[in-house]
């Protein structure tokens, strides 16, 4: 016999629908990763749209067992907020963003109504309509027939159907998505090609099918499986989308252009008129802008073909974090032959980095870069999202950073734990980590491939040139605030007071040593002539030595120094 639909909307219910909808997005991710062609054929709209539930779950979970022992039962308004914060926080890619406004969307109001021990459904109707509005008030160029067109016609249903219980609302509000993700495959040239459904929408879909299930205790009726998209709209768009979103967010391009080579996130605390400026910038740097969140705590999403200008203007506005660049190329070969789209890597490489200009350097060599936030260090759950994102069978991860060591374990061991083959090589510096990159070859065995990148990194010493920021002891004696500083193997052997000589004092110091190759690594702050200057050195003391110079943006210290 048909339940009765449930009259009201309680705590409970968020936490039974969070739970529901990251098991049917569990079920569902991998068919919808196989639809996701436009813009990027990158295949990973369904998982970073299941990354963001789990994260908004795991939030709700926690103040359910925050609260067990209290005796107060949290209401819908707390409920509401923790899984806004969660999927905030939790965010992935262009459709996980796009979600986590839609669930803001909705607790905003649930918060206003539901002080109480419930919300009926003139306050669900209420949430569903100021979701769609406000993801769509925070895509920079919105586009039709893709989950914006979907969440609206939810919207729109639901406010139309004049129910006042709640199960009703959400029916009435996934049938019309269900209808509305139907029409998205002509509403766009891309996915009319392909032959498909927008990927984003249809992980809306099956969302909205937890919460009608949640309300009534009936699975509603399936969206029909969506077919694998046809070879050639595959190639098209591996090789040039034809504007931005999955759908959210779009300018339209030229035909042939391949687009923005990067996707960069971050978690961004700022105030209101800080991010109006950076959206503005955002803007004119690139496309597939998304800006989501409030109350000093946004994500931030683009495309763009300049990473470390998107994560230098975070910087200008507030407190960037959780800083993630990924490189379209090197996540897009694998679509481009017209088979699974997301089809599982056989290995990858993960490495952290505390610049954006080292962030696109590891990124162009086929690395998924973890860019450290300014002044201190991913966690190891970072670290693990990281090699989740790589979505390869095995993975090699760079710390580059003596300090990492621990978080990296922590990482690859709970890695190891899902089955992902993790080896952790013990990098000490960025220039260490470009070294083994530069043998990596993902076709030898695992074992070997290590074995080279290990002896690489070992056999590179590593340096670094940094201003003191405070009086301190140091193995080469007491140092002053502005002093410069060269450390060589993460000992100060050098103090004075020029940047250019001390740099040259440690240079000559390694390749006494001997050496083939010097990697230079100068950071923005770094004069234009550093480079120049130790590169003439290097050419009229050591004749036999080459010498490579990279940009590495806001890295910390000033120069980075490789002697292989």
């Amino acid at each position: 016999m048909p339940q009765v639909p449930q009259t009201f909307f309680d705590a409970l219910a968020v936490r039974t629908w969070c739970g529901l909808a990251l098991r049917a997005l569990g079920r569902a991710r991998e068919e919808i990763d196989a639809i996701n062609v436009y813009p990027v054929a990158d295949g990973d709209t369904g998982t970073n749209m299941y990354l963001t539930v789990e994260s908004a779950a795991a939030e709700v979970e926690a103040l359910f067992a925050a609260r067990a022992g209290s005796g107060s039962a949290p209401t819908p308004a707390d409920a509401a907020r923790a899984m806004a914060h969660g999927a905030l926080i939790g965010a992935r890619g262009n459709s996980g963003t796009i979600l986590a406004q839609l669930l803001r969307g909705m607790a905003q109001v649930l918060t206003g109504v539901g002080d109480g021990p419930h919300v009926d459904g003139e306050g669900l109707r209420q949430a569903l309509r100021h979701a769609a509005d406000s993801a769509r008030r925070a895509v920079a160029h919105p586009v039709e027939g893709t989950v914006l067109s979907v969440a609206t016609a939810a919207a729109d249903a639901a406010d139309a159907d004049g129910a006042t219980d709640c199960g009703a609302v959400a029916r009435a509000a996934y049938d019309a998505a269900r209808a509305a993700l139907a029409e998205t495959t002509g509403r766009l040239a891309a996915l009319e090609r392909a032959g498909v459904v927008d990927a984003g929408g249809h992980g809306l879909v099956v969302v909205l099918a937890a919460l009608v299930e949640t309300l009534t205790g009936e699975a509603p009726e399936p969206a029909p499986a969506p077919a694998a998209p046809a070879r050639a709209a595959a190639d098209d768009d591996a090789a040039g989308p034809d504007a931005c979103a999955t759908g959210e967010g779009a300018t339209e391009r030229d035909a042939g252009d391949d687009g923005p080579a990067y996707e960069v996130l971050y978690l961004l605390e700022a105030d209101d008129e800080a991010v109006k400026r950076l959206r503005e910038r955002l803007d004119e740097l690139g496309d597939c802008l998304v800006v989501v969140g409030g109350d000093g705590l946004w994500n931030v999403h683009v495309h763009v073909d300049d990473a470390g200008a998107a994560v230098e203007a975070g910087i200008e506005a507030g407190r960037p974090h959780r800083i993630r660049i990924t490189h379209f190329g090197a996540a897009d070969a694998h679509a481009a032959g017209g088979g699974p789209l997301r089809e599982r890597a056989q290995r990858a490489v993960v490495a952290v980095v505390t610049g954006a200009g080292l962030a696109e350097l590891y990124t162009e060599g086929g690395a998924t870069a973890v860019l450290a936030p300014p002044g201190g260090q991913p966690g190891h759950e970072e670290l693990l999202d990281a090699v989740r994102r790589a979505h390869a069978r095995e993975v090699v991860l760079l710390p580059n950073d003596a300090e990492l060591r621990r978080e990296a374990a922590a990482a690859a061991e709970q890695a190891r734990a899902e089955g992902i083959r993790v080896a952790l090589i013990p990098t000490r510096s960025a220039v260490q980590g470009i070294a083994a990159l530069a043998v990596h070859q993902p076709e030898r065995r695992f074992d070997e491939d290590v074995v080279a990148m290990t002896s690489a990194a070992g056999a590179t010493r590593y340096a670094e040139v940094a201003v003191a920021e405070r009086q301190s002891w140091t193995t080469a004696g007491i140092c002053q605030a502005g002093d410069v500083l060269g450390l060589v193997d993460g000992d100060v052997a050098v103090i004075g007071a020029d940047l250019a000589d001390v740099a040259a004092t440690v240079l000559d110091r390694m390749l006494a040593a001997g050496g083939e190759l010097v990697t230079l690594v100068v950071a923005d702050e770094a004069p234009d002539a550093l480079a120049d200057h130790l590169e003439g050195r290097v050419r009229e003391s050591h004749l036999a030595v080459d010498t490579v110079v990279y940009r590495g943006g806001r890295q910390g210290a000033l120069l980075l120094i490789g002697v292989e």
